[in-house]
């Protein structure tokens, strides 16, 4: 079994042709990744990358519980980590400085700490 700095590297590691693989498996959310890096000025893989380095630092003890069970019984725990973190650096809100989902209202949440899940 894979340790979970193994399955973080792999998603690290697999961010760049992440986008690739996205567009044709999930297109709505490779525009939606799209869409969220051109805001931030990144590419789709700075995101990704971003996401993982976020998740990693800021997600809540609940978020995390919530990935590791998912990881369970996947064939490819690196993809599905790195889908669950991309997916939670957009649907994520509160702090103002870490936030970049266009649906987050601003000065809601002044922690850097805590963060909230659509």
């Amino acid at each position: 079994m894979p340790m979970l700095g193994d399955i973080l590297a792999a998603a690290r590691n697999s961010a760049g042709s992440f986008q690739a693989w996205l567009k044709a498996s999930d297109p709505e959310l490779a525009a939606r990744i799209t869409a969220a890096a051109a805001a931030l000025g990144m590419t789709p893989s700075g995101y990704a990358r971003m996401a993982v380095a976020d998740f990693s630092r800021l997600a809540s003890e609940e978020d995390w519980a919530t990935l590791i069970s998912s990881l369970r019984d996947s064939d490819d725990p690196g993809t599905l980590c790195l889908l669950a973190m991309v997916h939670w650096r957009l649907t994520v809100s509160g702090c103002d400085a870490h936030s970049h989902s266009p649906h987050d209202h601003v000065g809601e949440g002044t922690s850097h700490e805590r963060f909230r899940t659509a």
